[in-house]
């Protein structure tokens, strides 16, 4: 496979995982598929992130990211057993 295709897969990929997680956050839903107002919040993401806040919005996204990430580790291990 020529190395051209091996990136646009990969990237292909990431895309897809990054829509993934727009999905699992429920957004898709909360927005009505509203691809203007998903479109603007990952903006306001964007201007938070490089503002005097930046540091501290990080931090509290990624505590976050983690906690939802384990509370579903967790649920999947439950549903898992039974």
């Amino acid at each position: 496979m020529r190395a051209w295709q091996v990136e646009r897969r990969r990237r292909t990929r990431h895309l897809i995982e990054l829509g993934g997680l727009v999905a699992k956050a429920g957004i898709v839903e909360l927005t009505n598929d509203d691809r203007a107002i998903i479109y603007g919040a990952l903006l306001w993401i964007a201007a938070k992130l490089q503002s005097h806040e930046g540091e501290h919005a990080r931090e509290l996204w990624v505590a976050k990211g983690k906690q939802a990430f384990n509370a579903e580790g967790i649920e999947q291990q439950k549903e898992e057993r039974t």
